[in-house]
């Protein structure tokens, strides 16, 4: 996609054109909404993520009348498998596939388009626009050349990811650190992927605080790496990530093997993390947060695709129902948010397990004897089980029993 310049006005400026921002772009102009949706990179652009997209996320991009063009170019799979740090393991089937955010987020993009959405690229927010009430009314961006566009709008979506900058021009953040930081790359080994099928995750004592991950992609590839994930003030001083990633390597067979006998297609690089829905306002007169910048992504396994798209489809139906009314846009949008709420304080608190390795050990090893257990992560998966059943202090004292 080449660059473009945003026009002077529209109805919605949705400001980030990953997962949330593409999605809400989508549902307004399919509406008939003058959408304009601006990005700060020119698509396809790479995003660091581990790519892998679980029942949440097909059941959005379901919604959104894209998951059969998703599913023809992602990498289908089974089963994720949680590795413990004794080295055994348990598969929870599941239905999940992997796609790398370059094609899934231009996918998006596209769609959004033949919505009717207006891209334009490679713009870079700086700050909202302001009226006398304090209300916004637009907002001014950036190009790569120093070139400024201001861009008058009844409603601006802020949907610029894990960033604190922009959080902060837009006067939404409550802090400005992440939650986690994780760090991936691409490597091809076509023999391994004949034998690879699932996403795995691994847990262990040198991985302390986060996990690692491989997860098959289309083409022979893989996307392995580490993070750290907490929630809202758990976030201290973690380990190097790079050093981590190289503990993986060394703790964790098939790492290495990637890393020795593979080839990498795409650098280590790492990213912030914004977690639990918290750390940002949701909205402000004339402006809305939703995806990342306003933390949803899950504490304990990282996974923020589909919350992301279920945060962005929130905001468009927000402003579908009472554009003109402020305050009920704010209301409705906080209604929806409260209801995610005590999933997301649940998955924080069962990311002690990545504080705590030695549980992993535990939930494996009770996963593996009991067929009822091992149905309880498959409906984590699915999010038919709450995870609290299984990771409060009362589900762990169960699970001990069982």
């Amino acid at each position: 996609m080449s660059p473009s310049t945003p026009p002077p006005a529209c109805e919605v400026l949705v400001v980030g054109a990953g997962p949330a921002g593409a999605a809400c772009a989508q549902r307004l102009a399919s509406r008939g909404h003058h959408v304009v949706l601006a990005d700060q990179h020119v698509f396809p652009r790479d995003k660091v993520c581990g790519d892998g997209l679980i029942p949440d996320a097909h059941a959005a991009l379901a919604r959104l009348g894209v998951l059969d063009e998703v599913l023809a170019r992602a990498q289908p799979v089974g089963v994720v498998r949680c590795i413990a740090p004794r080295g055994h393991h348990v598969d929870v089937p599941g239905h999940l596939c992997v796609l790398p955010r370059r094609e899934l987020d231009h996918l998006l993009v596209r769609a959004a388009q033949r919505a009717g959405a207006e891209l334009a690229t490679p713009w870079r927010f700086e700050r909202p626009l302001q009226g006398a009430d304090g209300r916004v009314v637009g907002a001014r961006l950036l190009a790569r050349d120093g070139t400024v566009a201001e861009v008058a709008a009844r409603w601006v979506v802020l949907a610029t990811g894990a960033a604190a900058p922009p959080l902060v021009a837009a006067g939404l953040a409550e802090r400005q650190a992440p939650s986690g930081v994780a760090l991936r790359g691409y490597i091809r080994h076509e023999a391994l992927a004949a034998q690879m099928r699932e996403l795995q995750l691994v847990w262990h004592p040198r991985l302390k605080g986060g996990y690692g991950w491989i997860f098959p992609a289309p083409g022979g590839q893989f996307n392995i790496g580490t993070g750290v994930v907490a929630g809202h003030g758990q976030r201290r001083a973690g380990p190097n990530l790079r050093r981590m990633f190289e503990a993986f390597c060394e703790v964790h067979e098939p790492a290495r093997r990637l890393v020795q006998e593979g080839t990498w297609t795409g650098e280590l690089k790492g990213a912030p993390l914004r977690c639990s829905l918290t750390g940002a306002r949701f909205s402000r007169p004339g402006l809305l947060g939703t995806g990342e910048a306003i933390g949803s992504t899950y504490a304990f396994t990282g996974e923020g695709i589909g919350k992301a798209l279920e945060t962005g489809l929130a905001a468009a139906d927000a402003l579908l129902a009472a554009p003109a009314d402020d305050a009920a846009v704010q209301a409705r949008y906080a209604a929806t948010l409260a209801a995610l709420k005590p999933l997301f304080d649940t998955y924080e608190t069962a990311s002690y397990v990545n504080r705590w390795p030695w549980i992993a050990n535990l939930v494996v090893s009770r996963a593996r004897k009991s067929p009822r257990i091992l149905r309880k992560l498959q409906g984590l998966l699915e999010e038919t089980q709450h995870p609290g059943q299984l990771f409060s202090v009362r589900g762990m004292a169960r699970l001990m029993l069982e």
